[in-house]
C-alpha cells in the first residue's frame, strides 16, 4: 500500500509573495536557503518525488524551479490577504490534475516553517498509506492555558487553577505547528478543509515547530541555523536600491583637514554600477544620518537620489516609498551598522556588507563578499542588473 501511496503522492507548497508584515516572506534566506527551497528540499528529502509550488511572484517560481520543483500560477483572487490555503491546494490539484490521474495523496507544506523534519514527514505519509485520512505535525505542550473575560478577569482554559498538578501528572496536549499536513485528495475535496475523517498527528520537536510571521521569528530562526557568511550574491529582482552611505559608499572613516572639513575615500568602480543600474531604469536613493555636504556631493555627482540627516530611516524610507508609489517588496536595502536595521526588515531584500555589525548580518537576506569603500556598490548593482537582464530574456 506504502510504495502506491508514494507512486501516487505529491507535495503542494503554496507560496504567495504579498506579505505586509515581511515583505518578501517566502524568499528570506535561512541558513543562506530561501524559505521557499528549504521547503521543496524537504518534501524531496522526505521521498516525495513530486513536488509543486504554486505561486503569484516570478521570483518565489524561479527559485522553487531552480529547486527541481513545478509551478503552478496561482490567480491574484488565490494570492489575497484573504484566501485561504486549502483554495490554493484545489487550484493547483486542478491544475495538475488536467489530462492525467489526479494524485492520491497530498503532502501541504508551509515555508513559513523554516525546520520541516523530513523524517516525521515521511511518518505522516505512512501513516495515511496504513489507513488515516489525515495526519498532521504537532509538539506536545504541558503549558497553563489563561483567557481573559470582558472585564479582564483571567480564568484557566484547560486547567483548574484551584489544583495545580505537576507537569507529569497532567496529559500532553498537543500544538499544531503548521509545518505539514498529509491527507487523502478525495477526502479533501469532498470536506473542502485539511481535517476530516480519521485524523491523527505526528510529533516533532520544538527546535522544528518554529514558524516564522515577523521579522524577531526570522532573527531567530537564522540564528539557529547559523549563516550570516559572506556569499556570492544571486540575481537581486529589484526595482530601487536603497544603500546608507557610510560604510556602504565608504570605508567608513573620514579625513579632516586643518579647517574641519570632511572627506571620504570611494570606489570609481562603484559609481559605474551605480551608473548602469540608472541607464537599466532601477532607481537609487541614498539614506544617510550623516548631514554632511559630502554626502549630498556623492549623490549628486552619481545622478541618484539623496536623503542624508535623517534622524530615523526607517521611517524616512517610509515615507519616502508612501510618496513615491513603491511596494517594499520591491526594493533592496544595504546596510552595515545598527541604525540600519530598521529599513533592512522593511526592504524586501535585506544585503549587509562583508564587514558589517553582527546583528546586521543576522538581519539580513544576504552578506556581500565585499567590505563597505571596497567595491560593494558595485558587486550589489551586478547582482541586481543580473536579474534586469534574465527579466528581459
Amino acid at each position: 500500500m506504502r510504495n502506491l501511496v508514494d507512486r501516487a503522492s505529491v507535495a503542494i507548497i503554496p507560496a504567495r509573495g504579498g506579505s505586509k508584515g515581511l515583505p518578501g516572506k517566502n524568499l528570506k534566506a535561512v541558513g543562506g536557503v530561501p524559505l521557499v527551497v528549504r521547503a521543496v528540499e524537504a518534501a524531496h528529502a522526505a521521498g516525495i518525488e513530486r513536488v509543486v509550488v504554486t505561486t503569484d511572484d516570478p521570483q518565489i517560481a524561479a527559485s522553487a524551479s531552480g529547486a527541481g520543483a513545478e509551478i503552478v500560477d496561482r490567480p491574484a483572487d488565490l494570492a489575497s490577504d484573504t484566501a485561504t490555503s486549502e483554495s490554493a491546494v484545489l487550484h493547483a490539484l486542478d491544475a495538475i490534475s488536467t489530462g492525467e490521474s489526479e494524485p492520491t495523496v497530498v503532502a501541504f507544506l508551509q515555508c513559513t516553517s523554516p525546520f520541516i523534519d523530513s523524517l516525521a514527514l515521511r511518518r505522516a505519509i505512512d501513516l495515511v498509506a496504513d489507513g488515516a485520512d489525515s495526519a498532521f505535525a504537532a509538539r506536545p505542550s504541558h503549558g497553563f492555558l489563561w483567557r481573559t473575560s470582558p472585564d479582564s478577569q483571567a480564568y484557566g482554559v484547560n486547567h483548574d487553577s484551584s489544583v495545580r498538578l505537576r507537569r507529569q501528572d497532567r496529559p500532553p496536549e498537543w500544538l499544531e505547528t503548521g509545518a505539514f499536513y498529509v491527507f487523502r485528495t478525495a477526502g479533501f475535496r469532498e470536506a473542502n478543509h485539511r481535517f476530516f475523517g480519521r485524523v491523527e498527528l505526528v510529533e516533532v520537536g520544538a527546535e522544528d515547530s518554529l514558524e516564522i510571521d515577523d521579522h524577531a521569528d526570522l532573527r531567530l530562526a537564522r540564528s539557529l541555523a547559523g549563516g550570516g557568511e559572506a556569499t556570492m550574491l544571486p540575481p537581486i529582482d529589484v526595482d530601487v536600491l536603497v544603500t546608507d552611505f557610510d560604510g556602504v559608499h565608504t570605508d567608513d572613516t573620514a579625513f579632516v583637514d586643518e579647517t574641519g572639513r570632511e572627506s571620504v575615500r570611494v570606489k570609481r568602480g562603484d559609481g559605474l554600477g551605480v551608473s548602469r543600474l540608472r541607464r537599466a531604469g532601477v532607481r537609487i536613493l541614498i539614506l544617510s544620518t550623516e548631514k554632511n555636504a559630502v554626502v549630498a556631493r556623492r549623490a549628486e555627482k552619481l545622478g541618484v537620489e539623496c536623503l542624508h540627516g535623517i534622524d530615523d530611516k526607517r521611517a524616512a524610507l517610509e515615507a519616502w516609498l508612501f510618496q513615491e508609489g513603491i511596494e517594499p517588496q520591491r526594493v533592496a536595502y544595504v546596510g552595515n551598522d545598527l541604525n540600519d536595521l530598521g529599513c533592512l526588515e522593511l526592504a524586501g531584500v535585506a544585503i549587509s556588507v562583508a564587514d558589517g555589525h553582527p546583528e546586521v548580518k543576522s538581519a539580513a537576506d544576504h552578506t556581500a563578499t565585499r567590505k563597505g569603500g571596497d567595491g560593494v556598490v558595485r558587486e550589489i548593482a551586478d547582482a541586481v542588473l543580473e536579474a534586469v537582464d534574465l527579466r528581459s530574456t
